[in-house]
C-alpha cells in the first residue's frame, strides 16, 4: 500500500507523541525503515571501517585497498559485507560525498550477493536532533546551493525577533551569517525526518551481528545487557524517532526554531512556558503534551554517555572492570567479541583487547584532525588481518597498550620503566623530606618523576603497588621503578602531565565525560587499597587524566604493612568483587609474588598480602 506524505503528516500530526512509532510500524510494515533487520549469518568475508568523519579520500582509497570498489568506485566486492561503524559526519569538509557514496553502495551490493550495513554513532544522532557542535564549515557549504534565499530570509527575522538587544541590520546580518553559514538551512531540511539524509539514516540500525561478531559504534553498556539486540535496535532507536518527531512538531508550531540546538531545546521551551504564564503566548493544541515528551527524551538513554553509540568503557575500563561486564553484554546478542569505533587508538593502529573480544577500529581516518590514518578490519573465517590506507603489507590487530595518564613520544609501559631507570636526571626539586620531583632526560624526550625515600630499606612499596597492579590488570598506578639517586634508595614514578586530584574535581564539578564509570573506578580502587591495606588514601591522592577521567592511583608509603583486616575508610564499604577480579586474585600465589615482588617486599609481607586476599575471596564467596 502506497501511502502519500501529506497523509503521513497528517496522521502524525493528529497522533500523541508516544504513538508515533507504532503508528510508524503500521504504515511500513515489518521490511519498512522502523524494522531494520541487524543479524546476518553465514558471511564469508567482512569489511569494516569506522569513523570516517568527512575523510571522503581516505574513505575511498581503503575501500578500494580492500576490494569492495573498484577504480570507478563501483561496488566490487562480490558477497562481502562492507561494515561502515557509525559516525561518517561532522568535523571533516566531505561527509555528504561520503554518505552519496555509501548510499549508492547500499544498492549496488546486494546486486553481486554483498550487504553495505551501516550503523549509526553518536554524530548521526547528533546532526539528527540538533547537536551542531562538530558540523564543519565545509560540511554547511557542500548545501549552500540548495538554501532557498526566502527560508533565509525568514530565519533571518526570526533571528531578530530573538535578540535580547536591538542591533543595527549590518551588525545584525553578519551575526546571522556567522551563526549561520550559507548552506546551514538546507543542511538542516537535508536532516529532518524526511529529507534526504535524515529519512536515511533513520532507517539505519544502532548495533548489527554478522557472524558471531557484533558491530557497534561506541561499545557495550549495561543497556544492552538488558536490552539484547532486539531492544537496542527497538527501544533506543524509538528514542531517537520520538525525539526527531517531537522536536519537528515543536518547529513547525514555531515553538523550537531549527536553530535551536538539542542543548538548547530545554531552556527554549522553559522560555516558551514562562511567556504563556504571562499570558504573551499559548501552547497550539496537543504540544504541551509534545513538548512534556521532549523534555524526558532529552535525557533518554539513547542520548548519555552509557548508550551504545557514546559508551567508552569497552575500550577504556581496565579488564578487572569490565570484562564481566563484556561477557554478559556478548551473551545477550550472541556474539563471541565486539568491533567497535568511536574512541580514536592511541597510536592510528588497529587495536585489540581482552583475548581478541574486544577489537578497535577507530584510528583517527580524519588525519588533519586526529593525525591517524585510515584502516578496514578483514574478517574471513577464523582469520584476522588489517589493512591501513596506502600501506601494501596485510597487517594484525595490535594488542591494547597499558597506559596510565599521558605520557610522551607514545612511550609503552616497558619502554617508560627503562626510560625512568636510565635517563639523566636535569633537574631536582625538594618538596619535603621523602620527596623529590625530578626532571629526566634521554634524547629529545623529557619528563617528570617523583622520587619517593626508602633510606636502607629494600621495602619499596609504591614499586610493589605498581608491579601488583601489572598482575592484576588494574591500570590505574602509574609507572614506578626502583632505583637509586645520588646514593640514596627509593622509588621513581612517573608523574603523568594534566591531571586533577579528587578535590578539584568535585570543587570544579567536572568528570561528567569520563570514559569508564567513575562508580566502577572507585569500586576497583577500593578492591586493590583493601588487598594492599592502603591506610593513606586521601583525595590528594586520587587524581584524573582530564583528558578522559581515567583513575590514577599514587601515594602507597603506608601499604602493604603486615597488619590484616581493611583500611579504616573502608571499613563500612560493599565490595564488589566480579569474576574477573576473583580470577586475578586467585592466580596470585607466593610463588608468582616473590619472583615479581621479592626485590621489594620481604617474605612475611608478601604472605600477609595473600592472607588478605584470601579474606577477600572468602566475602566474594560469601555474596
Amino acid at each position: 500500500m502506497i501511502i502519500e506524505e501529506a497523509a503521513i503528516l497528517r496522521i502524525i500530526q493528529r497522533k500523541p507523541i508516544a504513538l508515533l512509532f507504532a503508528v510508524a510500524i503500521q504504515l511500513v510494515g515489518n521490511n519498512g525503515v522502523f524494522a531494520a533487520e541487524w543479524r546476518f549469518s553465514g558471511v564469508d568475508r567482512v569489511v569494516a571501517v569506522a569513523d570516517i568523519q568527512g575523510a571522503y579520500g581516505a574513505l575511498e582509497t581503503i575501500l578500494q585497498q580492500s576490494g569492495v570498489i573498484d577504480e570507478s568506485l563501483r561496488w566490487s566486492g562480490g558477497a562481502t559485507h562492507l561494515v561502515i561503524v557509525g559516525d561518517v559526519l561532522d568535523r571533516g569538509p566531505n561527509s555528504r560525498l561520503a554518505m552519496d557514496l555509501i548510499m549508492r553502495l547500499e544498492m549496488e551490493a546486494p546486486v553481486a550477493g554483498g550487504r553495505v550495513h551501516l550503523i549509526l554513532g553518536n554524530h548521526e544522532l547528533m546532526n539528527l536532533t540538533g547537536d551542531l557542535r562538530y558540523v564543519s564549515a565545509g560540511e554547511y557549504a557542500a548545501f549552500a546551493d540548495e538554501e532557498p534565499l526566502d527560508s533565509r530570509e525568514a530565519a533571518f527575522v526570526r533571528f531578530l525577533e530573538r535578540l535580547e538587544e536591538p542591533l543595527d541590520q549590518t551588525s545584525a546580518r553578519a551575526g546571522f551569517d556567522q551563526r549561520f553559514p550559507f548552506g546551514f538551512f538546507a543542511h538542516r531540511a537535508a536532516f529532518a525526518s524526511d529529507g534526504a539524509y535524515g529519512r536515511w539514516l533513520l532507517e539505519h540500525p544502532l548495533l548489527v551481528l554478522i557472524n558471531d561478531t557484533a558491530f557497534v559504534h561506541g561499545g557495550l553498556p549495561e543497556a544492552v545487557i538488558e536490552l539484547g539486540g532486539d531492544g537496542v535496535n527497538t527501544d533506543l532507536a524509538q528514542e531517537l524517532r520520538e525525539y526527531v518527531a517531537a522536536k519537528e512538531r515543536l518547529t513547525t508550531a514555531r515553538v523550537l526554531s531549527v536553530a535551536d540546538e538539542f542543548y538548547d531545546h530545554l531552556s527554549v521551551l522553559d522560555a516558551f512556558d514562562e511567556r504563556v504564564a504571562l499570558g504573551e503566548a499559548a501552547w497550539p493544541d496537543g504540544l504541551r503534551a509534545v513538548a512534556d515528551q521532549l523534555r524526558l527524551l532529552n535525557r533518554a538513554l539513547t542520548f548519555t554517555l552509557d548508550s551504545p553509540t557514546w559508551y567508552r568503557g569497552t575500550v577504556s575500563c581496565s579488564a578487572l572492570i569490565e570484562r564481566d561486564r563484556l561477557v554478559d553484554a556478548l551473551e545477550a546478542i550472541g556474539a563471541e567479541r565486539v568491533v567497535v569505533g568511536h574512541t580514536p587508538t592511541p597510536n592510528a593502529r588497529i587495536l585489540s583487547r581482552m583475548d581478541g573480544a574486544v577489537l578497535r577500529i577507530d584510528t583517527g581516518m580524519l588525519n588533519e584532525f586526529y593525525g591517524g590514518r585510515a584502516a578496514a578490519l578483514i574478517l574471513e573465517g577464523s582469520e584476522v588481518s588489517v589493512i591501513y590506507e596506502n600501506e601494501s603489507d596485510v597487517a594484525e590487530p595490535l594488542p591494547q597498550p597499558r597506559r596510565v595518564g599521558l605520557r610522551p613520544a607514545g612511550l609503552t609501559a616497558d619502554e617508560l620503566e627503562d626510560y625512568l631507570s636510565n635517563a639523566e636526571v636535569v633537574r631536582r626539586t625538594e618538596v619535603d623530606e621523602l620527596r623529590t620531583v625530578v626532571t629526566l632526560r634521554r634524547e629529545d624526550v623529557e619528563l617528570e618523576a617523583v622520587f619517593m625515600r626508602t633510606g636502607r630499606s629494600r621495602f619499596r612499596p609504591e614499586v610493589a603497588a605498581y608491579r601488583l597492579d601489572r598482575l592484576l590488570g588494574l591500570d590505574m598506578v602509574p609507572v614506578t621503578v626502583a632505583r637509586d639517586l645520588d646514593g640514596e634508595a627509593g622509588s621513581l614514578q612517573y608523574s603523568p602531565h594534566r591531571v586533577v586530584n579528587e578535590s578539584e574535581r568535585v570543587s570544579q564539578g567536572v568528570g561528567g565525560s569520563r570514559w569508564c564509570p567513575l562508580t566502577d573506578q572507585f569500586q576497583a580502587m577500593y578492591i586493590f587499597d583493601s588487598l594492599i591495606l592502603n591506610e593513606g588514601r586521601v583525595a590528594d591522592r586520587i587524581r584524573y587524566s582530564v583528558d578522559n577521567f581515567q583513575l590514577i592511583l599514587v601515594g602507597h608509603e603506608y601499604a602493604l604493612s603486615t597488619k590484616r583486616g581493611r583500611p579504616g575508610y573502608l571499613e563500612e564499604v560493599t565490595l564488589e568483587i566480579g569474576g574477573a577480579w576473583r580470577e586475578a586474585l586467585s592466580s596470585l600465589n607466593e610463588e608468582l609474588l616473590t619472583e615479581a615482588l621479592g626485590d621489594v617486599l620481604d617474605r612475611r609481607r608478601i604472605r600477609v598480602l595473600l592472607q588478605r586476599r584470601d579474606a577477600l575471596l572468602e566475602d566474594a564467596m560469601s555474596r
